[in-house]
């Protein structure tokens, strides 16, 4: 019979590694498991099974949904954190630690955050090759704790600088982890920016230029860009190097097309992340890649650029996992939301946050309420219109296990 075994008082701030959880509405992967008890033992989930009555608890859950902590596999959140203002930048470390209380307000106990190896200035946000190494720097020194922070590199493939400062940096990190790399491809007229004329809307809004302004920077991206095609190329073919050598994890980045899936398949890429279109989704799927979805984008109820639909992506079977993008408080949101509306059951809406992102970072120890995994664990009120998370339950001392 599992009966608590912590006899010292504790708080949620404080989490020993040996506790039980009663009376919470247990989300596994294939059901949901009402007035559930969640015993754990060495920093590891020991069991998951109903709560009897006469079995007492450490917690009391009160019946809130008790979920996995969610794993955020794309955010871009930290940039915005560090710049909330044009010209009003703030220490990293700072910026580091604040954003990490509004991730774990979001119940995100996981997240890989963006660095962007590449020199752009174009669409209202500022990025550079020395920024991302600032960033990556930063979470090479930031304390562990309540949020296991991790970076997602983000290689524009045709920016020689960050091509350099990337292989740099693998190369000084070396194999102590398992990289992460999206490839991507932001000139206007394809990708993402398909449309021009969207991106041109975007950059007259967000930089105060004129139709005639705008139409004139874009055609100069362009330019700029097609002069640059050799470095795409060496770009790709050290991608794919490294990816078939299993150095990295290689992500296709706004893939458009069944035939840049094939692409992307043919040198080493494993996942198809923001794909812009249905037939991209569908051939991904069929590759037997996951496919990953902002939740803004779900939020939303539709891409911000006229691409394809997260929410009709997801009722047709198509999108294994969401990222936040943006915004963290989205990413459990947008689950339910998904849940509520019937396009997903409630087990595969949170899937979506948890297995789905842990299996595309490769992470095997994690995102699921099972047996032998972290238990970092999250309590949801479900009753308002829009969820709150009530309480992060990480233990003091986790242990440990395999490789992830």
């Amino acid at each position: 019979m599992i009966v608590p075994t912590n006899p010292r008082s504790w708080t949620p701030a404080a989490v020993p590694a040996d506790f039980v959880l009663g009376h919470v509405r247990a989300v596994l992967t294939d059901q949901v498991l009402d007035d559930a008890l969640v015993a754990v033992r060495a920093g590891r989930i020991e069991a998951v099974q109903p709560h009897r009555r006469g079995v007492r608890a450490d917690l009391d859950g009160g019946n809130l949904l008790c979920v996995p902590g969610l794993i955020d596999i794309h955010s871009d959140g930290l940039e915005r954190e560090r710049a909330p203002r044009p010209g009003a930048e703030l220490p990293i470390g700072f910026a580091l630690r604040s954003f990490e209380g509004k991730l774990r307000a979001a119940g995100i106990t996981t997240v890989f955050h963006g660095a962007g190896f590449e020199e752009r200035g174009s669409g209202g946000l500022r990025r550079s090759v020395d920024a991302a190494l600032q960033l990556c720097g930063a979470i090479d020194e930031f304390p562990s704790g309540a949020v296991d922070h991790r970076i997602l590199y983000r290689l524009d493939v045709r920016c020689p600088h960050g091509l350099a400062a990337l292989r740099d940096r693998l190369d000084r990190v070396g194999d102590r982890v398992e990289h992460l790399v999206s490839h991507e491809d932001h000139t206007p007229g394809q990708g993402q920016y398909a449309d021009r004329a969207y991106f041109e809307r975007y950059i007259s809004g967000t930089q105060g230029l004129s139709a005639q302004q705008a139409r004139e920077t874009v055609d100069q991206l362009i330019a700029d860009r097609d002069d640059r095609l050799d470095i795409r190329e060496q770009a790709m073919s050290w991608l794919g190097a490294q990816a078939l050598a299993g150095r990295i994890r290689l992500l296709g980045h706004d893939p458009a097309t069944p035939e840049e899936i094939a692409e992307l398949v043919g040198r080493g890429g494993t996942v198809a992340e923001f794909p812009t279109t249905e037939a991209a989704a569908r051939a991904a799927r069929e590759q037997g890649l996951p496919v990953v979805m902002g939740a803004p984008n779900v939020l939303r109820g539709a891409s911000h650029n006229g691409n394809a639909s997260g929410r009709d992506l997801v009722a047709q079977g198509l999108v294994t996992a969401l990222a936040s993008d943006y915004l963290p408080s989205g990413l459990l949101t947008a689950a339910l939301l998904l849940a509520r509306d019937g396009l997903a059951t409630l087990p595969a809406a949170i899937r979506l946050v948890t297995a789905g992102p842990a299996e595309v970072a490769g992470l095997t120890d994690r995102g699921a309420l099972r047996p032998g995994l972290r238990p970092d664990l999250v309590l949801v009120d479900t009753a308002p219109r829009w969820p709150s998370v009530r309480t992060v339950l990480i233990p003091e001392f986790p242990v440990p296990i395999g490789a992830s």
